[in-house]
């Protein structure tokens, strides 16, 4: 079945993937940090979408759309920000997502060394996102 990105199927399918990934547990075991993907609006999404995935050792602990209410509590180690075009490249392979991050066709909010450090885990968390049977806008 094949969910439709953005949405809550899709962010849920995501982190059944990052769960019960044994490569994604074994590259990510020492990864510490949220994230946030702030999707901007851009070709046929019209409005912003933010979602919140909370990355653990190797685990996704919570994930959600997050709301204005959510955000409020929310304080994200990292936020990649990037028009709904430049995201669906990623998941469908065709943008490269360090060459992304460092052309800022994907912008990072938060520790932009400790990414670099941990590209293994960055391209692992990408590849999971690959795997979903995702259907676009």
């Amino acid at each position: 079945m094949a969910y439709m990105f953005p949405s809550a199927e899709w962010l849920q399918a995501l982190d059944e993937k990052l769960n019960s990934d044994e490569r994604y547990a074994r590259i990510a075991k020492k990864w510490e940090g949220d994230i946030m993907f702030n999707i901007e609006p851009d070709g046929p999404l019209t409005s912003p979408m933010k979602l919140y995935l909370d990355l653990w050792h190797g685990k996704c602990r919570n994930a959600f759309i997050a709301d204005e209410e959510h955000e409020a509590e929310l304080d994200p180690a990292y936020v990649l920000s990037a028009p709904y075009g430049n995201f669906t490249r990623i998941i469908k392979n065709e943008l490269d997502p360090m060459q992304a991050m460092l052309t800022r066709k994907l912008r990072v909010t938060g520790s932009m060394t400790y990414m670099m450090r941990n590209v293994p885990v960055v391209l692992d968390f990408v590849r999971c996102a690959q795997e979903v049977e995702t259907e676009f806008l």
